[in-house]
């Protein structure tokens, strides 16, 4: 009967995950640090891999235009309609809320008819360009996990620039260039995404797609995120495997899709025409009504929780990290050298966690839960290299330590004789050694230990000394 159960439970399980699997989202979130599991020592933590989910990021920015004064409406102006150039009878008014276009209408909630919108000051100085610097800040390192989406109340402009950094706002790097003609703008030839590779994924190129006067069903720009996943996880996103995979192992498309800031550099509106109507010097203007940039804080995979607080986004980091972005271990857990957690191996990925350093012990309390007790330091000369280390009360404190832990280094119990800690549930002994920390010879156990063995013991100061020179090399300072 639990046979047939099983066997039912099973066939379930396989259909819904063969339904399930167009659709990448469902599995692979990383949305665990850490879950409790029984091994033979007991129950332990099992560290993982974990992120954020992903959301609209732009609830959290900050906006910024240069110059400050672009903006439409001080003082008052008129300017064309939207669909008809030559009907010149707006009217933009920053004193009046019901006719002013300040620049938080680029983030609000989109249900309203007419839409809400930002606009800049018409081209009413024209020779001179018409240019507009729209910053993007969040404080805080993000991953973008969707397209760039900006929707546009005026036409397309003929020339733009999106741009992002890396250091907020320090230096600035092109994203993509868009131009009615990429050629004279930029002297690039056009290109769309479709028209790159792997190979190529991290070009930077000129696009003519999205550059159109005023036309109704053509007032959105994209900057192609999924697109370029695509190249890796398949046009419907279904081997996100392959993409984490890519992520994990090549820093530079790791770091294409990783910002601290966005820029719209808008450069030349849409104009329409080869000639500006300098007689209608109204009808040209930038306006945004909408943009959308989604992603997540960057916690490098040690944080599922990014907060929100006094204005500024910070990871709540795991795996024993800290910092915004969780970018290096806490005090006292500076064991080994900080690392991001690792995609790999999927599903869950590697933690990467910090472990603790032996600086950690600082008050006399942990330091007696590691360290033997002075009195069973055996030192009958002040100047001998090697005292004469009573293992026996080292290994109690240790033994007694592990059993209440259950792991071999959060409690500061470093495997000894050239062991290693696995997943800080156990140490993996050398064939000569065992314990539970590596601690005692194999053929001490089984009283074999002679002379004709081939595995003596060591003198009991040379023993000493190896346990002794074991425990101060993990106290040495780590240089990052």
């Amino acid at each position: 009967m639990y046979l047939s159960r099983f066997l039912s439970i099973h066939a379930l399980w396989v259909t819904v995950s063969s339904v399930m699997q167009p659709y990448p989202l469902v599995w692979g979130h990383y949305d665990v640090c850490k879950t409790q599991i029984y091994t033979e020592e007991g129950k332990v933590w099992d560290y993982m891999a974990c992120q954020p989910e992903s959301t609209d990021m732009t609830k959290y920015l900050k906006v910024k235009l240069d110059p400050p004064d672009i903006t439409c409406g001080d003082p008052p102006e008129t300017f064309c309609a939207m669909g008809n150039p030559y009907m010149c009878n707006n009217e933009c008014d920053a004193s009046t809320p019901e006719l002013a276009h300040p620049p938080e209408l680029m983030f609000d909630f989109e249900g309203r008819h007419p839409s809400t919108f930002w606009q800049s000051a018409t081209w009413k100085e024209y020779p001179k360009p018409l240019q507009v610097n729209i910053t993007l800040s969040w404080s805080k390192t993000i991953e973008l996990t969707d397209n760039i989406v900006i929707t546009f109340e005026s036409g397309r402009p003929d020339q733009m620039i999106l741009e992002k950094s890396l250091d907020y706002g320090r230096t600035w790097q092109p994203y993509q260039y868009y131009a009615t003609d990429c050629l004279d703008a930029f002297h690039m030839d056009p290109k769309s995404v479709k028209d790159l590779s792997q190979h190529t994924v991290l070009e930077i190129i000129c696009t003519e797609e999205y550059s159109t006067g005023y036309t109704t069903n053509s007032k959105i720009i994209h900057f192609e995120i999924k697109d370029r996943f695509a190249f890796f996880a398949g046009p419907r996103l279904r081997n996100m495997a392959s993409l984490y995979g890519q992520l994990d192992t090549t820093k530079k498309l790791r770091d294409f899709f990783t910002v601290t800031d966005l820029r719209i550099r808008l450069l030349r509106p849409a104009v329409g025409e080869i000639f500006v109507d300098e007689l209608h010097l109204a009808r040209y203007f930038y306006a945004i009504s909408d943009i959308k940039v989604r992603g997540r804080c960057k916690c490098n995979l040690h944080a599922t929780v990014c907060v929100y607080d006094n204005s500024k986004l910070t990871c709540e980091c795991e795996h024993n990290t800290t910092g915004p972005d969780c970018g290096k271990c806490k005090k006292n857990y500076q064991g080994r050298p900080w690392s991001p957690g690792s995609y790999l191996p999927i599903p869950k990925g590697t933690a990467n966690t910090c472990i603790p350093s032996i600086s950690s012990i600082g008050t006399p309390p942990k330091f007696n839960r590691i360290w033997p007790n002075i009195s069973s330091l055996e030192v009958p000369n002040p100047k001998q290299v090697a005292p004469k280390l009573a293992l026996s009360t080292v290994s109690s404190v240790q033994v007694a330590n592990h059993k209440r832990a259950n792991v071999c280094d959060n409690e500061l119990l470093h495997c000894q004789n050239g062991g290693t800690c696995h997943n800080n549930v156990r140490c993996l002994c050398p064939a000569a050694y065992t314990g539970i920390l590596c601690e005692k010879l194999r053929c001490e156990e089984a009283g074999s230990c002679g002379s004709g063995s081939g595995q003596g013991a060591p003198p009991h100061g040379s023993r000493a000394l190896l346990l002794l020179t074991t425990l101060l090399g993990t106290a040495s300072p780590l240089v990052f």
